[in-house]
């Protein structure tokens, strides 16, 4: 992220994932507008008129006519040009001035405190907290766009049309920190892992509540021609692409062969479905945390968990300890194979692991902002996992990672 001081104004510059961000700070006056025209101009230098560009005005103070000017430009040279959060005072001049008609102008988002709220769930892009007794709130970690989050709802909102038991957000928050925040209406509910961590002796009924989600999403079929889902295949790939400034030119070529011996499909996947992301209320599953909706090979689904599986961190992941949740994994999917023999079963599940690798190490694409550490582990956990073993993996993939 870059910052540019100018007199009463402070222009904030951050680009993730195809959207350009210019956060405006203080007073877009008459006397700024020349040199906040100049600094916006260097930051876009290299954005195509294709790109998404948004204008958070949630610290914008005052905009002038000189100020509306700079707006208006940008959205005749970034047709997708969009304005947020902004404040009442600034939204009110533009609308009196006409151009909440000709431009997207979102106000500021409600504001929210989770101070005391009990934490229910983490993971690589957020935590959940128990907000009151009927809602929850899912609070994205930093460098999360509002665009991102409205792809989560948009995903939600049409899953849930398809047949996916999913829980839907009525509203988007500013948390006290400053992060955004999706609040879902969840009655009394609770994350299956705490289910499992309360109640242990009921592990099998939910391995197999578990099974039973895996098979009820796959056999939706989602089509394609007719529906904003992604193909995950597709997404995985890019994923990859964008973490070859992570990996040498061998591990991503490699992370390539594997993810490419996996045949293309229609199937509706969740592509992070374990127990922290299933929220039981009273005895109905409802999904959470849809940011990674797609279609495609339900071993992408599998291979995604897998690689939660073989986590060193599982538990502070998932909430439960390792132990039960490899116990729980067999019993889903056998659950889910219970037609194959015990050698088909075996032969899909050293599948899973293989194709598990992409997911493993294809997840840093979601964030440009990861700690460093994080970064240095995979790069040093491809050798182990991959490099070493290549020989039985490349042989593997030759075969077709497909059930």
């Amino acid at each position: 992220m870059h910052y540019h001081i100018l007199r009463s104004m402070e222009v904030k510059f951050n680009e993730n994932q195809g959207t350009a961000t210019l956060q405006l700070v203080g007073r877009l006056d008459t006397a700024a507008a020349t040199t906040v025209q100049d600094e916006i101009n260097q930051a876009l230098a290299n954005t195509p008129p294709t790109a998404q560009v948004v204008v958070d005005a949630s610290q914008l103070d005052y905009i002038s006519s000189s100020g509306l000017r700079i707006i208006l430009a940008l959205r005749k040279k970034y047709p997708s040009f969009v304005v947020i959060e902004a404040q009442p005072s600034v939204y009110e001049v533009f609308d009196i001035t006409g151009f909440t008609k000709i431009i997207q102008v979102k106000k500021a988002l409600r504001r929210i405190s989770v101070e005391g709220c009990k934490e229910i769930g983490r993971g690589g892009v957020g935590v959940v907290y128990r907000l009151t007794e009927d809602s929850i709130v899912k609070v994205f970690r930093d460098g999360t766009t509002i665009d991102e989050v409205s792809r989560e709802i948009k995903m939600a909102k049409e899953a849930f049309v398809l047949g996916m038991p999913t829980a839907i957000s009525f509203d988007v928050v500013r948390v006290d920190n400053g992060n955004l925040g999706l609040v879902y209406e969840l009655l009394n509910a609770e994350t299956l892992s705490n289910c499992i961590r309360k109640n242990p002796d009921r592990l099998e009924e939910y391995s197999l509540l578990m099974g039973h989600l895996y098979s009820t999403l796959h056999a939706i079929h989602v089509d394609k021609n007719n529906s904003t889902i992604p193909n995950t295949h597709q997404v995985d790939e890019e994923a990859l692409l964008h973490c070859a400034k992570y990996y040498s030119k061998e591990d991503i070529e490699r992370l390539l062969y594997i993810h490419r011996s996996i045949p293309q499909g229609d199937c509706l996947l969740h592509c992070d479905l374990h127990p922290k992301n299933v929220m039981m209320q009273g005895d109905e599953p409802m999904l959470i945390d849809m940011g990674e909706v797609g279609y495609g090979n339900p071993i992408i689904e599998f291979a995604h968990v897998q690689s939660v599986m073989d986590t060193n961190i599982f538990e502070q992941l998932v909430g439960f300890p390792k132990e039960q949740g490899l116990i729980l994994w067999d019993i889903a999917l056998r659950e889910y194979f219970k037609d194959k023999t015990d050698e088909e079963y075996e032969l899909i599940r050293k599948k899973i692991k293989v194709a598990s690798h992409v997911r493993k190490f294809n997840w840093l694409s979601l964030s440009d902002s990861f700690p460093q550490e994080w970064i240095d582990e995979c790069k040093g956990l491809i050798k182990e996992r991959v490099t070493d073993h290549w020989d039985e993996i490349k042989k593997m993939c030759d075969e077709g990672l497909t059930f």
